[in-house]
């Protein structure tokens, strides 16, 4: 189903903060991420984009303000709770398993059983099919082990088991970092055939050039505030650096 104007973002925060003691890490974040998009999230080190995924993927419940979902006010408890839904995140180290192959990894955890043993036919045609749907084709054979992939079919991969596991919502923290040009370019790819499928992603990243390359939209934080919402037609290096920097920008598109 495509998503028109008078929908609800797939997921809304609306004033969220979270503290760590003393430290406050977000503060009042506002933040709509639809779906059939790649909303970017910059910010310099320490701006509280890690804090804030981690409070979309339920590992830090916030301390105050309101998640939404599908318009509707949700309570997210822990990763399971995330997982229900339909967010997964792929973090920066990825977790997978180097000595398991790639049907393996992509079902750890959500084995399929036929007559009470483990159904390889059906697990490994659905590992295929899915990095197929997403034109990953540099991938021989779905054994081949984890251990043996590049740094860009590994996070093919990991991103597939996001698909496979009925996402709707994919976070993905820094899935370029450490990447040679030709494996970067796979995965922001791979980036674009989510949203082109109607998954809503979440990008972080410190590249700025992917960010401006893939991005939808742009959400700019600092100092545990979003400080800016904009279009990437309204965005570019230097404004994104004002922002960054300074909270404000009077900038425009060169």
């Amino acid at each position: 189903m495509t998503a028109t104007l008078e929908d609800p973002p797939l997921l809304r925060l609306r004033g969220v903060s979270k503290s760590f003691g003393p430290v406050r890490a977000l503060a009042d974040v506002d933040l709509d991420v639809p779906a059939a998009a790649v909303t970017a999230l910059a910010g310099d080190n320490g701006a509280g984009k890690s804090t804030l995924i981690k409070c979309i993927a339920g590992i830090h419940p916030p301390d105050d303000g309101e998640i939404l979902w599908e318009g509707r006010p949700v309570q997210l408890r822990g990763p399971a709770d995330a997982a229900a839904l339909g967010i997964q995140t792929v973090y920066q180290d990825l977790a997978l398993c180097d000595n398991l192959d790639i049907v393996q990894n992509m079902f750890l955890g959500r084995e399929r059983l036929r007559r009470g043993q483990l159904d390889d036919v059906s697990m490994e045609q659905a590992a295929a099919r899915t990095l197929s749907d997403l034109a990953v084709t540099t991938v021989g054979s779905v054994r081949q082990t984890v251990a043996s992939l590049s740094g860009g079919q590994r996070q093919s991969v990991a991103i597939a088991k996001a698909v496979l596991w009925e996402s709707r919502l994919v976070v993905m923290d820094e899935p370029t970092a450490a990447l040679g040009v030709a494996q970067t370019t796979m995965v922001l790819d791979l980036v674009r055939t989510l949203a082109r499928r109607g998954h809503g992603v979440l990008l972080i990243t410190h590249n700025m050039l992917n960010l401006l390359e893939v991005a939808d939209r742009v959400a700019v934080m600092r100092q545990g505030r979003v400080v800016d919402v904009r279009d990437r037609s309204d965005a570019d290096e230097r404004i994104l650096v004002d922002l960054m920097t300074t909270g404000r920008t009077d900038r425009e598109v060169a």
